[in-house]
């Protein structure tokens, strides 16, 4: 840090107090967590699936970490190569994205951006663009931002890589996911998603990571994706802040 932006976040700490990102107590520097907060969230590290990164319970003796999958994908691979995630979606983490995505604390996106970065480093590696999940124009105007968008910004700016935060649209405004199940969610948004007119050019022979805040059911993304790879994306995987893991 020089000593012109250690200035700045001097003055910054004086003027707004460091706040935790989840409980709002006080910590040592902006953007921390409390070590309460800290203590409740369960980071994802391998061993996980190869494909989709669903972390697993327990190392195989003599597997390559890289050939390891789940039975989902050995069963339905997604259209996605590979997905990551920083922690598991629960009680622990759940304030954090809400508050972020409902919330209006998107002062929170440059450190999740940050932990992103370093959960997603094999991918973001070999990128060529960053794309935000869209949201219907509608919803985007009652929310006053997209969190997605937020989030693939301050990846980008961590990990060098462009984003093009209007790649796709979306074309319909489809009823919340929440409460329906994986058949449910992938009718729900099946057809709500376009390329953006005359983006194709943007998006041949390129390296996409899509971008967003939870990893549920896939459904959102695995829509996506197949609009990047009709558009004729090489390879298109996914990074979000959170997913759901099943117990």
């Amino acid at each position: 840090m020089t000593a012109l932006a250690r200035i700045a976040t001097t003055i910054l700490d004086a003027l707004l107090p460091p706040r935790c990102l989840s409980c709002g107590g006080a910590v040592d520097r902006q953007g921390g967590l409390c070590v309460a907060c800290w203590s409740t969230l369960t980071f994802i590290a391998p061993p996980l699936c190869a494909c989709c990164g669903m972390p697993f319970e327990f190392a195989v003796a003599g597997e390559n970490p890289n050939d390891l999958l789940c039975g989902a994908c050995m069963a339905e691979p997604p259209p996605f190569a590979r997905a990551r995630a920083v922690l598991v979606y629960d009680d622990g983490s759940r304030p954090l994205v809400l508050g972020f995505k409902h919330g209006d604390r998107i002062h929170a996106a440059d450190s999740y951006g940050t932990w992103m970065a370093r959960a997603g480093a094999d991918l973001l590696a070999e990128a060529d663009l960053l794309v935000p999940v869209p949201l219907h124009r509608w919803r985007l105007l009652r929310r006053r931002y997209n969190q997605a968008a937020l989030l693939a910004r301050a990846v980008g700016h961590r990990a060098g890589v462009p984003v093009v935060p209007d790649l796709l649209v979306r074309r319909r405004s489809t009823p919340s996911q929440g409460g329906l199940g994986r058949k449910g969610r992938a009718q729900n948004v099946k057809g709500a998603f376009r390329l953006r007119a005359g983006a194709k050019g943007r998006v041949e022979g390129k390296r996409v990571v899509l971008v967003d805040d939870v990893l549920t059911t896939g459904a959102t993304l695995a829509e996506c994706t197949r609009m990047l790879l009709q558009a004729g994306a090489a390879r298109v995987e996914v990074l979000t802040l959170a997913r759901v893991v099943k117990t």
